[in-house]
Formats: C-alpha cells, structure tokens, sequence
C-alpha cells in the first residue's frame, strides 16, 4: 500500500463551511462586552469593568482555538475577529479618554489603521487579512494599555483605605496612571507610523 493510501484525510468540519461556528459565537459575546465595557469606565465602575474586559480577553484567546478545534477558520471569521479587538479597543481608549485618563486622539486612529488594513489586504475580494509586525504590535498594546488603566483604577478602588494612609502606594499608582498616559501618546505615534507604513507598501506595490 503506497503513502498516500495510508494517509488519511482530515475530518471533515461540522462548521467549516458556516459562518454560525463556535469560535464566531464566541467572537459575538465580545462584541456584546464592547458597550458595557465603555458604559462601565465611563461611569467609574472599575471592578465592572476589570471583569468584562477580562472575560473579553478570555473570548480573544479561545475563539482562535476553537477556528482551529473545528478547522472553521475563514477570512470572513478573521475579519469579524479582528474587526471586534479594533471595537473593542478603540472604544475602550475612547472611554478611558472621557474618563480622563489618556489623550482622547487614539481612538479614531486605531479605527483607521484598522479600516486601512482591512482594505490593503483586500477583504472585501475575500482574502486573508494581511498583518505586519508593527501592527501586531500595536494590537498587544491597545490591550495592554486598556488593561493597565482598567487595573491601576481598580487597584485604586481596592486599596482605598490604604492609600489613605500609606502615601507611597498612593504615588505608585499616581506614578502608574502617569506611564498610562505617556503610554497612549507612544502609541499614537506608533499607530500614524504603522499607517504611514502600510501607505508607503500601497504606493510602492501600484508603482
């Protein structure tokens, strides 16, 4: 019996040709935690908000698994994953500016760079989201950003009483907020570098 009659194909998938899947389902409960998730840091609902954007986080690193349990991965499902962490994040570094916590200029560019990756890796034609190392980057620190901010006010909640009393966790966390926000304004710089980028690729691929 030669190789290939001894390799056996792969099981077909229960949802591969479905956009209704379990990693899309759980992609979907993260789009649901957007709004709460903004509701709740502009209404200083800190402990609300520590938990939605942990659960988020949790729904981010399964719904791949579960694309690749029930091989169901697509462009399409990509896309709606990576269209929720840009929602996501630029809601979240929205609300965090109207709470006053960073400068309010990186929400719309997060937006941007998202709608100008999307459009550069052509997925309106069907194809596969096109990533670079800067803006995989930049997507780890959208989050990092948001989960530090959301961490160093609930730590605030939580610690109220001693911080009363002990001034130097007080400047610690005021220490904290300060890296927050000179953190926002690094990645606004790396986010228009990221798009001057992918600007720079277009250009020079039409040439």
């Amino acid at each position: 019996m030669s190789q290939d009659e001894n390799t056996k194909p792969p099981p077909p998938s229960s949802f591969g040709g479905s956009i209704i899947n379990p990693a899309n389902a759980l992609t979907t409960v993260r789009l649901l935690l957007v709004p709460l998730l903004a509701w709740y840091v502009v209404g200083d609902q800190w402990l609300h908000a520590a938990v939605t954007i942990t659960f988020a986080i949790i729904t981010d690193i399964y719904d791949g698994k579960l694309a690749r349990l029930y091989n169901s991965a697509s462009p399409l499902g990509g896309f709606f994953d990576h269209g929720t962490d840009a929602l996501l994040v630029s809601v979240s570094a929205w609300a965090l500016a109207e709470a006053g916590l960073i400068h309010p200029w990186l929400w719309p560019f997060i937006l941007f760079a998202f709608a100008q990756y999307a459009l550069d890796s052509n997925i309106l034609q069907g194809r596969v989201l096109r990533t670079s190392k800067l803006g995989r980057y930049n997507g780890i620190g959208y989050y990092v950003l948001a989960c530090a901010a959301i961490g160093s006010q609930t730590l605030a909640v939580l610690l109220d009483a001693p911080l009363q009393h002990w001034p130097p966790l007080q400047r610690s966390l005021q220490w904290l907020d300060l890296a927050i926000a000179l953190a926002a304004w690094l990645l606004l710089a790396s986010t228009i570098l990221s798009i001057g980028e992918r600007l720079i690729h277009l250009l020079r691929k039409d040439l």
